[in-house]
């Protein structure tokens, strides 16, 4: 089974939490703080693996969570830092971020690595909150927690040539005919379903990737047929060979067909009629080919080159690779996705900031606080220890927690919900 789209669920590893802890020795009187950090969490790390193909693993493994960093120790002993969750993709991988849309990462090279989910660094211990004020503090913070998201993996398949065409004009015979791939033929619509790689040699000793994809069909761009699940791995070819049946045995127009096939490819992404596109006349060796061939030749405004072909008999096959092989050496990579600004000129714009906190009411009337910032404050917050509750406290203040409560018309006693916790509004 070939896998090419797959939703994952991924989480850095949260940090260790920091300790609270004294030096005790002989002879050392008031020996002061001397818990340590904790140490920082895993980060999911995805790397491209040459031999992977498909994403078939992901549909057995759907969750990965990276392990988190180890708790800090007495003595100043700083936790120890959580190895890094390494995750093997297929070359021609796309990470996206279900949530926002965002394009995460395209992997392509072999041993190329992103991170798709940072882990948390590590709490800090009480040696790190000693001030001459307080010299022997009882506050240690709780690891900051790794980033989870829900991402979704798109594998593109990475071809130099895409085979492209309505159903049965021929693309499965032609791989098969210039390479040792083993595709499926037989003389039904959508034979294919899944794309076929080969690796085709020509005779001069140059070598490319071709792949056969799985057959066209009018309202394509819009999902009709195999749809999106085709079109999105012609996206990576560097040179299209577009395959038209000249016997028109199936009494489908050739031009017509041609016309249609370039108008879903237009459709599906405006940046696929940038590529070099190569017309193969097909099945040559039927009757009448000949004849719909001059009639194509007449009614193609421009003057295209057109590669009379029989895959059958391979008459004129030789021809075409040398020009594909040609046509790939001097046609550049297509960058999928827009390269961020690399220039050394610095853009300031403005952007809005980030709400810290948002107050909304429950059905029971109490107030519930929420908002990234303020939730993860809370994680890395030790509520075992009076001296952290009452930092926590003064952290909330400081955000515009209390006056905003009171703004929303917050009194003495009311209840506030924080994430599962609750606790009461005190003037």
């Amino acid at each position: 089974m070939f896998v090419d789209k797959v939703k994952v669920y991924v989480k850095g590893g949260d940090g260790g939490n920091g300790m609270v802890a004294y030096r005790r020795e002989k002879y050392v009187p008031d020996g002061g703080p001397a818990g340590g950090d904790g140490g920082r969490g895993a980060s999911v790390i995805f790397e491209v693996e040459e031999g992977l193909r498909t994403l078939m693993d992901f549909r057995y493994q759907r969750h990965f969570k990276a392990p988190r960093g180890e708790h800090g120790r007495p003595k100043n002993q700083h936790g120890k830092n959580a190895e890094d969750m390494v995750v093997k993709v297929p070359p021609g991988t796309t990470v996206i971020d279900e949530k926002t849309g965002e394009v995460i990462a395209d992997l392509t090279e072999h041993g190329q690595r992103a991170v798709i989910a940072k882990g948390g660094r590590g709490g800090r211990g009480n040696t790190r909150f000693a001030t001459p004020v307080n010299p022997a503090p009882e506050i240690a913070e709780n690891g900051e927690p790794g980033i989870e998201r829900d991402v979704i993996l798109e594998l593109k398949v990475l071809a130099d040539v895409g085979l492209v065409g309505f159903p049965s004009v021929g693309k499965s015979t032609l791989l098969s005919v210039v390479s040792a791939a083993k595709p499926k033929i037989a003389d039904y619509h959508f034979t294919t379903i899944t794309p076929n790689l080969g690796v085709v040699e020509t005779d001069d000793g140059r070598s490319f990737v071709m792949a056969d994809l799985p057959g066209l069909i009018e309202g394509a761009h819009e999902g009709v047929g195999l749809g999106h699940q085709f079109l999105r791995h012609i996206e990576r070819t560097r040179v299209i060979v577009h395959l038209i049946d000249m016997s028109a045995l199936e009494g489908r127009d050739p031009y017509d067909d041609y016309l249609k096939i370039n108008e879903e490819l237009k459709q599906y992404n405006l940046r696929l009629m940038e590529r070099p596109q190569l017309i193969v006349a097909n099945k040559m060796d039927m009757p009448g080919a000949d004849e719909n061939l001059e009639k194509f030749k007449e009614q193609l405004e421009d003057d295209v080159q057109i590669f009379p072909i029989s895959a059958i008999t391979r008459k004129g096959v030789r021809e075409l690779l040398l020009t594909v092989a040609d046509k790939i050496e001097e046609t550049p990579e297509f960058p999928l996705y827009e390269e961020t600004e690399q220039s050394t000129r610095v853009m300031y714009r403005h952007e809005k900031e980030e709400v810290p906190f948002v107050i909304t009411r429950d059905d029971d009337g109490a107030f519930v606080l929420s908002g990234a910032e303020l939730e993860k404050l809370f994680k890395m917050t030790d509520f075992s220890r009076d001296e952290s509750i009452r930092r926590f406290s003064r952290q909330l203040r400081h955000m515009g927690v209390d006056e905003a409560l009171r703004q929303r018309g917050a009194k003495d006693g009311d209840l506030v919900r924080l994430m599962k916790f609750e606790f009461e509004f005190i003037e």
